[in-house]
């Protein structure tokens, strides 16, 4: 079974392109990157030498790999990048419990239905915002 340990990136060794399949990163001439020679991409090695980070693109993401020495795997994203699903969740939780304040509605079965509603109203334009900006 191959290691999933990520291992220290060679500037000097050639790698398959962590965004196509057919792209090969080379190193570029005096600097800290590689760079893609089908999708024109460059992505800059981290400090520590383990993981590979895409230079800024029109992505308000920063998109990072590891080498674990056979494939690119994802590098953990950490929470201030993905807000999406904390941002969902602000929401449902808002709409749970303001909106039967604000309504007058009592916590009780006849509640739930506007509840629901609510819910799905809230979470409607953050998924097709999601399924709209997903690669």
């Amino acid at each position: 079974m191959p290691s999933q340990k990520a291992q220290k990136i060679d500037l000097n060794s050639e790698y398959p392109c962590p965004c196509r399949r057919r792209g090969r990163l080379m190193p570029i001439a005096l600097t800290e990157a590689l760079g893609c020679d089908r999708c024109q991409n460059i992505f800059v090695v981290t400090e520590n030498g383990q993981a590979i980070e895409q230079l800024p693109t029109n992505s308000p993401y920063k998109r990072c790999w590891r080498w674990n020495g056979h494939h690119w795997s994802v590098a953990n994203t950490r929470l201030r990048e993905s807000y999406l699903p904390v941002a969902v969740t602000i929401v449902i939780v808002l709409v749970v419990f303001w909106l039967p304040y604000v309504l007058g509605l009592p916590f009780g079965p006849n509640a739930i239905p506007w509840v629901i509603l609510a819910v799905l109203l809230a979470t409607l334009p953050a998924l097709m915002v999601w399924l709209a900006y997903r690669r």
